[in-house]
């Protein structure tokens, strides 16, 4: 079987990178992907959906280096959904996105970036070790 979903959005955060204990570069960061549309009554909707995404080794270091808050980025890769219940007892879910390739879509050092890319600036890819 195989699966690749491809999202476009704005990082909800600056990347967090860390290390496995066996020295392999791994950053998390959250991407916010909204959907607007005109409902039955004419009126304007928006819906945001956040993903978790987890980058590897090499492509890793590239998304700390370069990305940032704000940042538009195209991500394609595995996606995975978690369902659990909060501590208030609501149910809560996420969506955790593996990213094999990451792509820069607004220019370095725009944190402002509007919903549309423009083309990409930077372009990183990365084997999954698994």
């Amino acid at each position: 079987m195989y699966q690749k979903t491809v999202i476009v959005g704005n990082l909800g955060n600056d990347p967090e990178m860390r290390y496995t204990p066996s020295g392999v570069p791994v950053t998390s960061f959250n991407v916010a992907v909204n959907r607007r549309w005109t409902d039955q009554n004419g009126g304007q909707q928006k819906k945001t959906t956040w993903f978790r995404v987890t980058a590897w080794r090499k492509l890793a270091e590239t998304c700390a280096q370069y990305l940032g808050k704000g940042r538009l980025v195209l991500v394609e890769g595995e996606v995975d959904a978690s369902a659990w219940t909060g501590q208030d007892g609501q149910p809560r879910a996420s969506l955790e996105l593996t990213a094999r390739t990451v792509r820069f879509l607004s220019p370095r050092g725009d944190q402002n970036a509007s919903d549309t890319p423009a083309g990409a600036t930077s372009v990183a890819e990365e084997e999954i070790p698994f």
